[in-house]
């Protein structure tokens, strides 16, 4: 949480001073491009409920004026004709805009949503690894709500507003020039306030942002399976429930402030306009009295004042909401703006028929610094570099596997393991050198290819809240249900799924929590086998399992990786014995390579890895076989 709190005065310092400008102004405009037809069609039923809002008080005078001295009966049924046809006409007017505004509201939600979901999920894996899911969500729901708002309603506000204000100032002049001047009087003191109010407004608006986003991303992290079973474990559930109301009530205040500022100064506003409305009144009255102006035009008169000073406060407060919506503007488009790292080369090659060979050439690779930041308010960087964070994490490292050959990669913890299996399908670019398959530079491949020719099954994998079939035919779309148990039959799993309520429609729950370690491994496994790679990365694939349920699962491997390449993380003594070739890390470097026989003979590194692994195997088949009997 603190490291939370420390990003937003980056994003505020970042936002801070945000005022109307021409270039952004035209940025929305241009966005809002596939919709300007809709926009003109909203504008035309804006003017037009403006100037037919005009025809009752110019109507009701004449009533007062005319039909009534007049006794004119059938003057008056016309006039009223006229108010209630004018106001059906309105009616309408006020339905088209409405339906024009939602459907170009609507349309931008959909087109903001898009685009921020398909930019943000093409970012490379490190921009995740230093940003909180529930901040990054806040990002694709209330700014993008914030932005809608500001391009449908205020556009309407402004708009409705300046023409009513303006058609309404000429009928006064016409109808009587000295009151329309003093209505005037007070257009400053409406004006005047707006700065001081606006940046008021936008900080408010802006701390709200940060304290719902600190609050979304509690909740996403603690409601996640994960999380709820971490503070269940720890007992922290007072705690968290303590620290989630401090930041509840945070959003509770700001709330209140916002609230209470903006109705303080829209009943400021609404005195001046009712003094403003009196003044007219009164002098109208005076020159009534005199005999200067007839009481129908007195009457219109003081209708019309209040659709001035009604669009002078909509005018004012529209600044203020643009200002705020800004805020929004400019956290969604800095998400589209940032740059992604990992982009396809122009007329990069489509890998389409891989044969699998993969090779390491004189690789170098530092992780990305925190200061080397995509989206700096989304991440926190660290305020010092240390030379440990410029030393690379794996150094001058070349192999070559061949199609149907599995390499074992062993080492100590931190040795470079993960990392390899990393570079591979272009999860992060070399520093030097350079990772290749089929002879092709990855960097030099379209990424969709590369990818759909390497099959990777990991320690702890990731499972989609749908059925397992769903799950499944993630890696193969197309997949017939023959597909799906043949692979799953190779993974030693399509039993268990038999026996499930629901077989292939059972859903998985959450991350697949329905399931135990060995059946989520067993399950990614077919999956990987459904999607028939050239290449397969195996990072301690069979952790999860017991001895019979490896040697099946083994078993299944060994059929399915025949003519595959093979990249392995393993700490099980079968994985790494039937290898073809061993590599053995420490320290982002490789110290020994060879097969199982020759290292063990070298009494090295290995040799000291493998007499563990020996100790820890006999370990479990003890508490296995003391588990039987």
């Amino acid at each position: 949480m603190q490291q939370m709190m420390a990003m937003w005065p980056r994003d505020r310092e970042s936002l801070q001073g945000a005022k109307i400008e021409k270039e952004a102004a035209a940025r929305v405009w241009r966005f809002a491009a596939p919709y300007r037809g809709m926009v003109v069609g909203f504008l035309v039923a804006v003017v037009g409920q403006a100037a037919l809002g005009l025809v009752p008080p110019i109507l009701f005078g004449r009533i007062l004026d005319r039909a009534i001295p007049e006794s004119n009966k059938g003057l008056l049924g016309i006039y009223a004709a006229f108010i209630v046809g004018a106001s059906i006409l309105q009616s309408g007017m006020a339905l088209f805009e409405r339906w024009w505004s939602a459907q170009i509201g609507e349309g931008v939600i959909f087109d903001l949503r898009s685009a921020l979901f398909d930019h943000v999920q093409r970012l490379p894996i490190a921009f995740f690894t230093r940003t909180q899911t529930g901040t990054l969500t806040n990002r694709l729901n209330g700014d993008v709500i914030g932005a809608q708002r500001a391009l449908t309603s205020t556009l309407g506000t402004v708009v409705a507003s300046t023409i009513t204000l303006l058609t309404t100032l000429a009928a006064m002049l016409i109808l009587e020039w000295r009151l329309t001047i003093l209505a005037v009087v007070l257009t400053p003191f409406f004006v005047m306030p707006y700065r001081k109010v606006g940046a008021v407004q936008q900080k408010i608006t802006r701390d709200g942002m940060d304290h719902n986003a600190v609050m979304n991303s509690m909740m996403t992290e603690r409601f996640n399976v994960s999380g709820a079973l971490l503070v269940k474990l720890f007992g922290r559930q007072d705690d968290e429930a303590a620290e989630f109301t401090h930041s509840a009530a945070a959003v509770r205040d700001i709330g209140i402030r916002s609230a209470m500022f903006t109705r303080g100064f829209m009943v400021i506003l609404g005195l001046l306009g009712t003094i403003g409305t009196a003044m007219v009144y009164g002098l109208g009255g005076w020159f009534a009295i005199d005999g200067s102006i007839a009481p129908g035009e007195l009457a219109t008169m003081g209708l019309l004042v209040g659709r001035i000073y009604q669009p002078l406060t909509g005018l004012t407060n529209a600044r203020i909401d643009v200002l705020t919506a800004l805020v929004s503007f400019d956290r969604v488009f800095e998400v589209l703006d940032s740059p992604s790292p990992l982009q396809d080369q122009p007329g990069a090659h489509v890998l389409s028929s891989p044969r699998g060979q993969l090779e390491f050439d004189q690789v170098s690779f530092r992780y990305p610094l925190s200061t080397e930041t995509i989206i700096p308010s989304l991440e926190t960087p660290s305020s010092t570099i240390s030379d440990e964070d410029l030393a690379p994490t794996m150094q001058n490292l070349s192999f070559t596997i061949e199609p149907g050959q599995m390499f074992a990669l062993v080492g100590p913890s931190g040795a470079g393991k993960t990392t390899i299996t990393n570079l591979v399908p272009r999860l992060y670019d070399v520093t030097e050198g350079a990772v290749k398959v089929d002879g092709f530079d990855v960097r030099s491949l379209t990424q969709e290819s590369l990818r759909k020719s390497i099959g990777v099954v990991v320690q702890d994998p990731h499972l989609f809240h749908v059925s397992i079939a769903e799950n499944l035919r993630y890696a193969k779309p197309d997949a017939t249900d023959g597909e799906l148990i043949a692979a799953c039959k190779a993974a030693q799993i399509h039993d268990a799924i038999s026996r499930l309520p629901g077989a292939y429609d059972t859903v998985v729950g959450e991350r697949g929590y329905r399931f135990s370690g060995g059946e989520k491994q067993r399950l990614s496994i077919a999956r990987m086998l459904l999607k028939d790679p050239a290449i397969v990365i195996l990072d301690e694939a069979t952790s999860h399992l017991d001895s019979e349920n490896e040697a099946l699962v083994q078993d299944a491997l060994a059929q399915a990786l025949s003519g595959r390449s093979a990249l392995v993380i393993a700490h099980r003594l079968s994985t790494i014995a039937d290898a073809d070739q061993i590599l053995v890390l420490d320290e982002g470097q490789l110290v020994e390579r060879g097969k199982h026989t020759e290292l063990l003979a070298n009494e090295g590194l290995y040799a000291d890895l493998y007499h563990r692994l020996v100790r820890a195997d006999e370990e479990i088949e003890e508490v296995e076989e003391v588990e039987i009997t």
